[in-house]
């Protein structure tokens, strides 16, 4: 387990509260506000709890929100290892277990959202929503996937043993171009969160992480995808997928319905933004996450 001798201080947001909670061996860090039914949120990359800054004062009257730090991240630990789908989807449902939630909503981003996916195939008694933010759902059409499939040659610079995590620690403008490549207005990049997202992205645990995420899902998701194992699952989860129509690297067009793997899922593509449209649209996905938690979409 990484030992880390400086904890950097935690950004400030009014009305959030910070746990720890210990979860199959390492400890998870939670931004949590406001009171009512209870809902996971789980970032993408390459940011933390903190991504979610615009959305929790949107949502936090209404209800109980969990910004979870997934492992390697933001403020939780950082192991050598576990950052295969498999194990960070036993990491929420354990940490259910620990916080004692039976069901939750879920709102995913980037890699939470197929995190969420997983967990939802994985136990779908214990989810009552999910909310997917610029993520394809593991039945793409290959056809359209595959002449899109450039649009990840990054990757395959993070996924590289030593490579990636030297990258993301010492060469921080190539965080940066990925964030602002990623949207469309780039004013929503305040130098404060900005500093933040790279500053995290430098430390030697979550570089790591960060390296060992990739990997895993080129690995094992990538080949699970090309041999059709997701084919004989079905998610049950009522589900909706917001997409970004300028989504440097998933653009809409990858993002299809499920068909028959899927009972209640909608895709809904949101003109003029790019691949993080919690920072681009918060209220919309602020609204969209009412809705459907409602029961009303």
């Amino acid at each position: 387990m990484e030992t880390v001798d400086h904890i950097p201080p935690l950004p400030e947001l009014d009305g959030v509260r910070h746990r720890y909670v210990s979860v199959r061996g390492l400890r998870l860090h939670i931004a949590e506000a406001g009171q009512g039914e209870p809902v996971v949120l789980l970032h993408g990359f390459p940011q933390h709890w903190y991504g979610w800054r615009q959305l929790i004062p949107l949502l936090s009257g209404r209800y109980r929100l969990l910004c979870v730090d997934q492992r390697g991240f933001g403020w939780s630990d950082a192991p050598h290892q576990g950052y295969d789908t498999d194990s960070r989807v036993a990491d929420v449902l354990g940490l259910l277990d620990e916080l004692g939630l039976d069901r939750v909503h879920l709102i995913g981003h980037d890699w939470g959202a197929w995190t969420g996916f997983h967990v939802c195939l994985t136990a779908p008694e214990r989810i009552r929503h999910h909310l997917a933010l610029n993520m394809m759902h593991p039945w793409p059409l290959h056809r359209r996937l595959m002449p899109e499939s450039w649009r990840f040659w990054y990757t395959a610079v993070l996924e590289q043993p030593l490579l990636g995590r030297w990258m993301l620690r010492n060469r921080p403008g190539f965080t940066r171009y990925l964030m602002r490549k990623g949207v469309v207005e780039q004013a929503v990049w305040t130098p404060g969160a900005m500093g933040e997202f790279v500053r995290s992205s430098q430390e030697p645990g979550r570089a790591r992480a960060g390296e060992a995420l990739h990997r895993a899902f080129a690995l094992r998701d990538i080949a699970k995808l090309v041999l059709g194992r997701y084919k004989r699952l079905r998610l049950t989860t009522p589900t909706v997928i917001l997409a970004g129509e300028r989504d440097f690297m998933l653009p809409p067009s990858v993002i299809t319905d499920a068909g028959r793997h899927a009972d209640d899922l909608r895709v809904q593509v949101v003109p003029g933004c790019g691949h993080y449209l919690h920072e681009e649209r918060p209220g919309l996905v602020a609204e969209t996450a009412v809705t459907l938690f409602s029961g009303r979409h």
